[in-house]
């Protein structure tokens, strides 16, 4: 069963953060369906049906950094492989909105994909990257992803979010290869 998960930390101070921009796509893939998140798997878990397809739909509650704790126990309970697995997160090395699409790889230094690959002991799941740019140079990188987007950046989020949705949809029919086509430039 295919599997989106969004990285995020819970909490009403962290809603509208750079680290949470992988919450905030899930809130975007479901945000015309009529499903419910339930507290499972140290998480909120959903299903439901996008475009024909049977969905899972988890964010971490565990705080980012141990996000893979909760990835662990519903990858165990569903007994998923990597290739269902698609996990949505902000990335620093990319300009804003920027995407990239890949099915495997290093925690390329975000702590809640290392906890990942360490609860999962592989590398091997499906990402979804979007760029959140580099903090300034006054600012230091957790301040950085943990503060609001700002202004400017704001205007650009709902284009951002719509194109994260499209790549996602792709994966998630099986399109792998025309989503990191389209979305990987």
């Amino acid at each position: 069963m295919k599997t989106i998960i969004g990285l995020g930390n819970p909490g009403a101070e962290y809603a509208k953060t750079r680290h949470n921009i992988g919450f905030l796509a899930i809130d975007r893939l479901i945000k015309d369906l009529n499903i419910v998140f339930k507290a499972k798997y140290q998480g909120l878990m959903a299903e439901g049906q996008i475009a024909g397809k049977h969905l899972l739909f988890l964010k971490p509650q565990t705080y980012i950094n141990l996000s893979g704790r909760s990835v662990r126990e519903l990858v165990n309970f569903y007994k998923l492989s990597g290739e269902d697995l698609l996990v949505v997160h902000d990335d620093i090395d990319l300009p804003l909105g920027k995407i990239r699409l890949r099915n495997r790889g290093g925690a390329g230094g975000h702590n809640g994909i290392r906890s990942i690959i360490e609860e999962l002991g592989t590398e091997i799941f499906w990402r979804l990257k979007i760029g959140v740019n580099r903090p300034p140079e006054q600012w230091d990188t957790v301040r950085y992803v943990l503060a609001p987007f700002f202004p400017n950046e704001v205007q650009d989020l709902d284009g951002i979010l719509d194109r994260v949705e499209k790549a996602a949809l792709l994966w998630a029919g099986g399109n792998h290869n025309k989503a990191m086509n389209l979305y990987n430039k």
